[in-house]
């Protein structure tokens, strides 16, 4: 049998069920025998490190909540098994009208997604939480841990934060590390 032309689609799925998802679908396609038509199926996560109770811990976070992403040579058969799979709402882009036939994403698109999928597979930490100048921190670590302070400056290219904590009634600033706090 000659290779079939896959393209990827974006489903749109329940927030916070995409894994179970993908394993419906993964499921449906094995029972179906349909293996042939699907290459991959795919959820575009990022790692975040977060410091908890003085420990760093790393943790998966979804960044296209709500959707997944499919590898397939979707015939008419395969897309009315997915669209009936639990937890599945249909596809991102679909053509209006009677067919509803859905619209695979361009080259550059998936490109720019597996890249920083693969982006996140090599730089290990580099992906800390962001923050944001103004916002409220709680320190971690250190030797003003359980201090509360508002970020003032963040100093991308270091992983530091300069924050503003009230000490002994006075306003002291502070250079910390990403690490070294969290979000209120």
């Amino acid at each position: 049998m000659a290779e079939l032309e896959k393209k990827w689609y974006v489903i749109r799925v329940a927030g916070g069920k995409e894994k179970k998802a993908k394993e419906y679908i993964e499921s449906e396609i094995k029972a179906l025998g349909l293996d042939n038509y699907v290459a991959q199926i795919l959820i575009p996560t990022e790692k975040i490190y977060q410091v908890r109770n003085g420990k760093k811990v790393s943790k998966e976070s979804i960044f296209f909540p709500g959707y997944v992403l499919i590898e397939a040579h979707l015939t008419g058969e395969l897309q009315h098994i997915i669209r009936n799979v639990p937890h599945v709402s249909g596809f991102l882009t679909e053509r209006q009208g009677k067919d509803k036939e859905p619209i695979p994403l361009r080259p550059s698109e998936v490109n720019r997604i597996l890249g920083i999928v693969d982006e996140q597979l090599e730089q290990d930490e580099e992906n800390i939480t962001p923050f944001v100048i103004g916002e409220a921190v709680k320190i971690t670590d250190g030797p003003f841990n359980g201090f509360d302070g508002t970020i003032e400056e963040i100093i991308q290219d270091k992983k530091k934060l300069k924050v503003m904590v009230k000490i002994f009634g006075r306003k002291t600033l502070l250079e910390l590390n990403f690490v070294q706090v969290v979000k209120e």
